[in-house]
């Protein structure tokens, strides 16, 4: 993977752990050593919110850098159809995503040591706040994937995907408290935002209505990525 040939993905994933860690363990406000009991809300809670720089900053360069050095031509003559190639680049996104998470298992183990008594966790919940991190990186990929693909500059890439990760993570909860949103309208907005869903998942609970909802994200912006591409050719 080109990602590990140089200092990218290195730095993503050690980037990712150094903040997630500070928050877990030095910061007095978030510290486990400061609570009274174990927890990993700290990972889950602070997560998304690293997500959101990191992983644009990763699909940034799926397709402006193509278009940017004119490889992307190089591409197109392969006997490869689009789902191939935005495909291949999503697989290889999500890799270093899963190669970032794989090590904060540590702090699970700290964590799980650090319980009274020993392994005093609610693991069912800590184990759906996983799976709720792995859809919500899903879902952020995709959507950095198709910003990738509206500009060939890489700046301007990484800061479109970041606003529309923060749009459908944050923003439906905020719209769904104008006044306008009445008699259960509040929470069909609610719904539209990723965040009600990783919520969902993260207490435990695997519901389909919330892994379909990210499914159907996922095929959505992959759907319109490639469309972006055959507009583009």
């Amino acid at each position: 993977m080109l990602f590990f040939s140089t200092l990218i993905g290195y730095i993503v994933i050690g980037v990712f752990l150094i903040s997630v860690g500070l928050f877990m363990w030095v910061f007095s406000d978030t510290s486990v050593l400061d609570y009274n009991f174990a927890t990993m809300d700290q990972l889950f809670s602070i997560a998304p919110l690293v997500f959101l720089f990191l992983i644009p900053a990763v699909t940034m360069r799926s397709f402006a850098e193509e278009r940017a050095k004119g490889t992307i031509e190089l591409l197109y003559t392969k006997p490869l159809t689009n789902y191939s190639i935005i495909g291949g680049k999503y697989l290889a996104n999500m890799t270093l995503v899963v190669f970032a998470l794989l090590p904060t298992l540590l702090y699970y183990y700290s964590v799980y040591q650090l319980g009274s008594p020993v392994g005093n966790l609610d693991t069912g919940a800590i184990i759906g706040s996983y799976i709720g991190l792995f859809f919500l990186s899903a879902a952020f990929v995709a959507i950095g994937m198709f910003a990738s693909t509206l500009t060939n500059n890489q700046i301007v890439a990484f800061v479109l995907g970041a606003f529309l990760c923060f749009f459908f993570h944050w923003a439906f909860q905020y719209i769904a408290k104008m006044p306008i949103f009445t008699s259960g309208l509040d929470l069909f907005v609610q719904k539209l935002g990723i965040n009600y869903h990783y919520a969902s998942i993260s207490k435990g609970l695997l519901d389909s209505r919330d892994i379909i909802y990210f499914i159907s994200v996922v095929f959505v912006f992959i759907y319109a990525t490639v469309q972006m591409l055959e507009k583009r050719k």
